[in-house]
């Protein structure tokens, strides 16, 4: 099964939540970002990087 390639910044975040910050070839950095649903992901810390899954937000709508 295929992984999905990391989100890039500057799209659109999907949902609200805990992004990881990973390398060109998809390992974790230790590095997280938080970005609210809608919004624009911030720029990486490094250029090749991207995010990964997130730990979604839970909140009461």
């Amino acid at each position: 099964m295929a992984n999905k390639p990391p989100l890039k910044p500057g799209s659109k975040t999907p949902v609200s939540g805990q992004y990881p910050v990973v390398g060109p070839r998809g390992g974790r950095t230790g590095q997280e970002v938080t970005s609210v649903e809608g919004r624009p992901l911030p720029p990486t810390p490094k250029p090749g990087q991207g995010y990964g899954k997130p730990d979604v937000t839970k909140h009461k709508k």
